[in-house]
């Protein structure tokens, strides 16, 4: 049985987050998906999301491909992946700190999990960011 462990914000579910999500399942049986805190998403982003954890959490349970989702922890990303002991850590084409970083941080850690990154879906297209200021620039 492989886990493939995938983390994210999901503030606002797009096509690409389901690519990515589906892309990471291909690589396991079991697809675990850490959704960001709301104090991580403030810290790593400086600015709240616009949905609470709880409520991420939720809409990534219910799109289907998540054999479980879990809210992160708030600090070390690393106790997680600890405590749950993935195969392998499926990172979004533009999540940071990047492939061959978290690779460094994974072995320094003594986590042996093998790290991949997912091709991006239409990232000129379905990207949060994009998405919002696309919203708040539609006028009625």
């Amino acid at each position: 049985m492989v886990k493939v462990m995938a983390f994210g914000t999901f503030d606002i579910l797009h096509p690409g987050h389901l690519s990515y999500l589906k892309q990471a399942k291909e690589f396991g049986d079991e697809l675990v998906v850490v959704v960001a805190t709301d104090a991580n998403v403030e810290k790593m982003k400086n600015r709240k999301p616009v949905n609470n954890q709880e409520h991420r959490k939720e809409l990534v349970e219910a799109i289907g491909i998540v054999d479980k989702a879990i809210i992160g922890y708030d600090g070390d990303m690393f106790d997680i992946v600890a405590e749950e002991n993935p195969d392998v850590l499926a990172l979004g084409y533009d999540q940071k700190p990047g492939e061959n970083k978290l690779k460094e941080l994974l072995e320094e850690k003594e986590i042996f999990a093998e790290v991949k990154t997912m091709k991006p879906y239409r990232n000129d297209v379905y990207k949060s960011s994009k998405i919002k200021e696309k919203v708040k620039n539609t006028k009625n």
